[in-house]
């Protein structure tokens, strides 16, 4: 069966953006991230900074990363405020993620969207990881500091697994919420990409 909407979920540093959107150039689908905050913002009438901050706080990549940038990591271990998410909110990211895979021909990346589109004809779910330290090279090699994106990584696994639990009661991700699990400490992006364009083409 061919894929008309791909969820791709990912681990911080595993390379899930890029290959999102190398197989979304591929297959000449839209590629969604951020989209799906401005249009729960927009359905709930406030700003998508208001969503950004009780989904994310905000989007999580751009906040470690800035964080990193600029706060030495305390002895102690810091980690960033999470707001709470309005029950509301969460209803509505839900809402748009249903209606973006509704329109089909889309890439959908983060937001848990693997979670609620079980199940659904047409969808196939992704994730992809690879372990901490691979991870935390990978950031590093962007000319962050390895000790400070070790910390970001640690910090991004703790807030992802609260983020499925708070949104989809999901206690321990598996890979059976999953069709395809990808590890990206050997796998190059490229074929990890060419994977996923090959199970959505059903070949």
């Amino acid at each position: 069966m061919e894929c008309k909407v791909i969820s791709i979920s990912r681990a911080l540093g595993a390379g899930g953006e890029e290959i999102g959107l190398d197989v979304a150039a591929r297959l000449g689908f839209r590629f969604v991230d951020e989209e799906i905050v401005a249009r729960a913002a927009e359905k709930a009438g406030v700003s998508p900074q208001t969503i950004e901050k009780a989904e994310r706080t905000p989007p999580l990549v751009e906040r470690i990363l800035q964080f990193m940038g600029t706060t030495a990591v305390e002895p102690a271990g810091y980690v960033p405020a999470v707001a709470q998410m309005s029950p509301a909110y969460e209803a509505l990211i839900e809402q748009v993620i249903r209606e973006t895979a509704a329109q089909g021909n889309v890439v959908i990346v983060a937001h848990g969207a693997s979670i609620p589109l079980a199940g659904q004809s047409g969808v196939l779910r992704v994730l992809v990881t690879g372990s901490p330290d691979s991870r935390a090279a990978r950031i590093s090699s962007q000319g962050s500091d390895l000790r400070k994106t070790r910390k970001a990584v640690e910090d991004s696994d703790r807030e992802r697994k609260r983020y499925l639990e708070r949104f989809y009661g999901i206690g321990a991700e598996l890979p059976t919420h999953y069709d395809i699990v990808l590890n990206t400490d050997v796998l190059p992006l490229s074929v990890a990409a060419d994977v996923i364009v090959a199970a959505a083409k059903g070949s």
